[in-house]
């Protein structure tokens, strides 16, 4: 384990630190190299320590403790004493279970005690090169929600979900981010923990029941992951031994341009602490595939093409999809990179990044920009809808309307669109014809189908309602008509990258 962590190359740090259940115990094991000394607490001790000194087992910094006779969810941190002689708690960075926010303490988790039910669909899972890929990206906690304003857990939406990709014929899922996140309003882009499911929407076991019936349903299940950064929040990763150990010491290198930090990909450690994190997720969830948020910030600093290109983060990617598409060959890798950085979804043997897909934002920027224009002066705009076929061959494109393209004032897919109320709509039956029959996997986010002229607001579910009045039942029932072409019909998704 030693050397392949120290190179960068351990995918399975998860089976040794974190928190592990033997008999009627637990082992706890964390890497601190900079602490002086660690003491475990939790609410098996009263908060308190001092009975509780963890043993350090390697000269490195590994340090290890069991405790006897605690049962699961135990609440529990690192009470680590670092070299500015302070004491402070950190939560367990390989926790697979943590607390409800605003409550932060990790959670001892049995995460072996679930068999799954979907081998059949694992045996006969591929890429989807050459299958149809039509997405339906959803925000779990504001999809749909209960009576009194509350979430249902991923065992009761699983059905609702199934039932509503079924009927608008989809063939995937793409969750937005379930890895442990402080803050509802970051919608889990800002992430502290790397192996806890959130705990929003119940445990870890629910979340493969969840996966297990989508399976069973022919549902794949794609992930949306950010790679990037991590939140500063206090009980997090943040200088986690009291030094700068998953985020760089210099400044320059370690502020993001969201507040947050930015995890340092030369730091071997840090690389194996995120492959082994995605490692972790595909295996123990059974996921279809991992969407990588913010791709260009790890191809150039802070993804300016105007500042040198990242090379620690280039290294990084193409390991990282290496040695993830070996060990899951049949788990679709995507990028969503706004840059126009050349073979991302190239073979790493090739020089390439390795990716199978990248978002399509230019073709998404350019054909809403395209619609927003006042049809008697599109004619001069015609290369914004040409000119996504004078690149698509360079690369796997897939093409998105996501979350990011219907909030914050950005405007709805149809309220983009130039014209009064009927002429809005039979623009947006023409842009999803267009999509639909132009080469590339599919994505649209949740209300797009629906036609909503509101903004996306995360504290707020889908308004399915809208479906009361005719002239969005009938964009519903075109859009449900397009998908079940695309499904049907090879010639719009066969051979599309060649």
């Amino acid at each position: 384990m030693e050397q392949k962590t120290f190179n960068g190359e351990n995918d399975e740090l998860f089976k040794y630190l974190g928190a592990h259940r033997e008999k009627n115990g637990y082992y706890f094991r964390v890497f601190a190299p900079n602490a002086l000394k660690i003491e475990l607490i939790g609410d098996f001790n009263n908060w308190n320590g001092k009975n509780h000194r963890m043993q350090k087992i390697h000269p490195k910094g590994f340090y290890e403790i069991f405790i006897d006779n605690i049962p699961e969810y135990s609440k529990y941190k690192y009470h680590i004493y670092g070299k500015n002689k302070k004491w402070f708690d950190k939560a367990d960075p390989f926790a697979f279970f943590s607390e409800l926010r605003p409550n932060n303490a990790s959670l001892t988790f049995d995460i072996n005690n679930y068999t799954f039910k979907d081998q059949s669909w694992i045996n006969k899972r591929d890429k989807c090169f050459n299958k149809p890929l039509n997405i339906y990206e959803l925000h779990l906690g504001s999809w749909i929600k209960k009576e009194d304003n509350s979430y249902y857990n991923y065992e009761e939406i699983a059905d609702k979900i199934i039932k509503y990709v079924k009927d608008n014929k989809y063939t995937h899922i793409e969750i937005m981010p379930l890895t442990e996140y402080p803050f509802d309003g970051s919608w889990g882009y800002q992430c502290s923990g790397y192996f806890s499911i959130t705990s929003r929407y119940g445990n870890p076991n629910q979340f493969k029941i969840l996966v297990d019936k989508l399976h069973k349903a022919n549902i794949g299940i794609i992930m949306d992951y950010v790679l990037v950064h991590f939140v500063k929040d206090d009980f997090g990763l943040r200088k986690f031994d009291g030094d700068y150990l998953f985020e760089s010491p210099i400044k320059e290198l370690r502020e993001s341009p969201w507040n947050t930090n930015l995890f340092d990909f030369s730091n071997p450690f840090v690389m194996s602490f995120i492959l082994s994190s995605i490692n972790y997720l595909i295996s123990y969830y059974h996921l279809d595939g991992i969407r990588f948020d913010a791709i260009s910030n790890l191809i150039y600093h802070q993804g300016n093409k105007n500042l040198k290109e990242n090379e620690s983060g280039l290294n990084f990617l193409k390991k990282m999809n290496y040695i993830i598409a070996k060990k899951h060959p049949t788990v679709m890798l995507i990028a969503e990179d706004s840059s126009d950085y050349s073979k991302v979804t190239a073979p790493t043997f090739e020089n390439g990044l390795g990716f199978d897909y990248k978002w399509d934002l230019g073709w998404m920027n350019d054909t809403l920009n395209y619609l927003s224009i006042d049809p008697l002066f599109r004619g001069k705009h015609l290369n914004k809808i040409n000119f996504s076929m004078y690149y698509f061959y360079s690369e796997r494109f897939l093409l998105p309307l996501s979350h990011d393209e219907v909030v914050h004032m950005k405007h709805t897919i149809i309220n983009k669109i130039w014209g009064d109320y009927q002429q809005k709509f039979s623009q947006l039956k023409t842009l999803y014809t267009y999509m639909f029959t132009h080469p590339g996997k599919k994505l649209n986010f949740m209300g797009n189908d629906l036609a909503l002229f509101d903004e996306w607001n995360e504290n707020d579910k889908i308004n399915f309602d809208i479906l009361h009045f005719p002239i969005h039942d009938s964009f519903h029932k075109y859009f449900q008509n397009l998908s079940s072409l695309y499904k049907k019909e090879t010639a719009l998704y066969k051979d599309e990258y060649n």
